[in-house]
């Protein structure tokens, strides 16, 4: 039971089902379906998913004059050969820089939205950056403007769900959660306290403490869909098989970050 029940009921009551039954009808390709030398969150990679008849899960770092792109780290290190933080580089800048081993640049919200065309869900976690969350998500709330088809926004920072709740209340929101390196006391309090702040229509959950998490247990006891990440393994899909709703997964082969 949570610390913070007889609020969550009252506070963030669970969404009515057919808002969120889109989340629960398919896996979720994390960061599209890469590996095999189809780098993450790319055309190519979500081109895989839409062929498997998955969702996508992807990344939205902010640049200098606030265009979402599609990407995961704040800085270019690790998947482009550019350096620096994507946050200090104007859009044009950054759609102009190649990812590694690769002939693709770095796409845009935009560009992705186009590429799927609601053939697939989305699912959408909102970054911090050099922004204010506020900014972040204004910027992401108008690229999904005329975007009528299954997508849903989710962060880690309750200040993003709270933004959509307050200013956009027909997206679909969720919370991502992790109880890795809280304590035990700390832990639940901020859980329950980003719920609270965040008023989410779902919660995306860490694969890892889904066994023995009595938060994500009463979460979805009560009625809000509970999805899971990143499931990599046998082990991990038959956990998210009892205690989840869906999940957010990874190609066996594919390397962690």
């Amino acid at each position: 039971m949570s610390l913070f029940a007889p609020l969550e009921s009252l506070i963030s009551p669970p969404p009515k089902a057919q808002r969120v039954a889109f989340l629960s009808a398919q896996p979720f390709a994390h960061r599209g379906l890469h590996g095999r030398g189809i780098i993450e969150n790319s055309r190519a990679a979500f081109t895989a998913a839409i062929a498997a008849g998955h969702g996508i899960e992807l990344d939205i770092q902010v640049s200098r004059d606030g265009t979402p792109f599609v990407f995961h780290d704040a800085s270019f290190d690790r998947l482009t050969e550019a350096t620096g933080l994507i946050g200090e580089h104007a859009a044009a800048q950054v759609a102009q820089v190649k990812l590694k081993n690769s002939s693709e640049t770095i796409p845009s919200l935009a560009d992705i939205l186009d590429l799927v065309a609601g053939r697939v869900p989305i699912l959408i976690e909102i970054k911090n950056g050099a922004l204010p969350m506020s900014a972040i998500c204004l910027t992401v709330r108008r690229q999904l403007e005329g975007y009528s088809d299954n997508v849903a926004v989710m962060s880690f920072n309750p200040e993003a769900g709270k933004w959509f709740h307050d200013r956009s209340p027909r997206t679909v929101r969720g919370l991502v959660v992790t109880e890795e390196n809280m304590g035990r006391i700390k832990g639940p309090l901020m859980r329950g306290v980003s719920l609270v702040r965040a008023r989410p229509d779902f919660i995306a959950y860490d694969i890892r403490d889904l066994p023995t998490s009595s938060f994500a247990a009463s979460q979805r006891k009560r009625g809000l869909p509970v999805l899971t990440w990143t499931v990599r393994t046998a082990a991990h899909e038959r956990a998210a098989m009892q205690y989840a709703d869906e999940m957010i997964y990874e190609a066996l082969d594919t390397p962690t970050p």
